[in-house]
């Protein structure tokens, strides 16, 4: 009884351990675990995070303060009693101002500021910001459809390898059966001792055959795993090699490397006009309430309204307009060379399906020979 239930529990683990897999599944499990893409999405996160924060520099920021003071300082001691609205009489008297006794005092203030104008480089660095996230976002599609090309190797080269391994085991032991035949025609005389080394070394090179194809069927799937994790070594791969092309998951929008370029020289762009808007004025609003209070019952209120503007000129923002400059001129050029070599990889890429469309016919048609 106990042999019987471990005899279905094996069974059970090797069925488990040979589920199908798919080529359209292993390309989405790839996608869903491949440690270089799930670091790639943390990029976009972070990348869209910035830009909701470059976006946010519009929005109004709030000041909150609160302090203790205790003091003796003449203008300081008056200044904390006239904040707290507790002047007196007494408190113009010479003595009390020139000497006054020590204030204690607490304070809160609430600050909010709005830039009003700031040369657009508020706008110009949120779109900045969006041409980025939108930039990593493709480049992220980018490595989505690099690690679909290398599952599909990787796929395809397995079960090669696996078709290779057969090959090289019918070969041994044709090998091995063709030794044991001329040594025994050998040994009765009816053939030459050279045709025995001769065998002997066909079927010890049909050995280092079969170690080179395990080697190989090794390396794919070891290349299978680093893609898709541990759980695809012992998968049965289902998709044929020779077969109808299967309906793979579809690539969003165009190639994510030439978009990440044409979005990247867009944000340097605007990257000039912010630092072009450093070397313009800037317009803004303040308000702020205070309060200044002896003890919870006793004590004065104010609110300040104000609207100012500043201009700093600065040599060193000068010079950074010009690297800006360059920066746009060495995206624009980055994004032409990258053109130019998706160009010669699409070139490529037609010659080799037209090299393998060639090999196709001239192994079908060797096979129909030999058979």
């Amino acid at each position: 009884m106990i042999q019987k239930i471990f005899y279905i529990s094996t069974v059970s683990i090797g069925l488990l351990a040979q589920t199908p897999l798919s080529l359209e599944e292993a390309i989405q499990k790839a996608w869903a675990q491949q440690p270089g893409l799930l670091a790639g999405a943390a990029m976009v996160e972070r990348a869209r995070a910035e830009a909701d924060a470059q976006r946010a520099l519009r929005l109004p920021t709030l000041a909150a303060g609160i302090a203790m003071t205790r003091t003796d300082e003449p203008m300081m001691a008056f200044g904390t009693k006239l904040n707290q609205a507790r002047i007196a009489q007494a408190d113009f008297m010479p003595n009390s101002l020139n000497h006054p006794d020590p204030v204690t005092g607490v304070g809160a203030t609430l600050t909010l500021t709005q830039p009003l104008y700031a040369g657009g480089r508020l706008e110009a660095a949120s779109r900045a910001g969006a041409d980025m996230a939108q930039a990593e976002a493709a480049s992220q599609e980018r490595r989505r459809q690099q690690v679909a090309l290398a599952v599909v190797q990787a796929y395809f080269g397995a079960e090669v390898a696996e078709q290779g391994v057969t090959f090289a085991e019918d070969t041994l032991r044709q090998g091995t059966e063709t030794e044991r035949f001329v040594q025994a025609r050998v040994d009765q005389g009816l053939m030459l001792k050279s045709e025995s080394e001769r065998a002997r070394a066909f079927r010890a090179q049909s050995e280092a055959g079969l170690v080179e194809a395990r080697q190989k069927l090794a390396s794919a799937r070891s290349a299978l795993t680093l893609l898709m994790g541990e759980e695809s070594l012992q998968a049965v791969l289902s998709t044929p090699v020779a077969g109808d092309v299967p309906e793979l998951p579809a690539a969003a929008g165009m190639r994510g490397d030439l978009e990440a370029a044409r979005l990247q020289v867009e944000a340097a762009r605007e990257s000039l006009n912010v630092q072009r808007g450093l070397l313009k004025p800037e317009v803004g609003l303040t308000l702020t309430a205070g309060t200044a209070r002896q003890n919870w019952s006793q004590g004065g209120t104010w609110t300040t309204a104000s609207v100012g503007a500043k201009w700093t000129f600065s040599f060193t923002e000068q010079r950074r307009v010009q690297a800006e400059r360059a920066g746009v001129r060495a995206a624009e050029l980055s994004q032409k060379w990258q053109q130019q070599q998706a160009n010669r990889e699409v070139d490529e890429a037609r010659r080799a399906v037209e090299t393998a469309k060639a090999r196709m016919t001239y192994a079908r048609i060797a096979v129909e020979a030999s058979e």
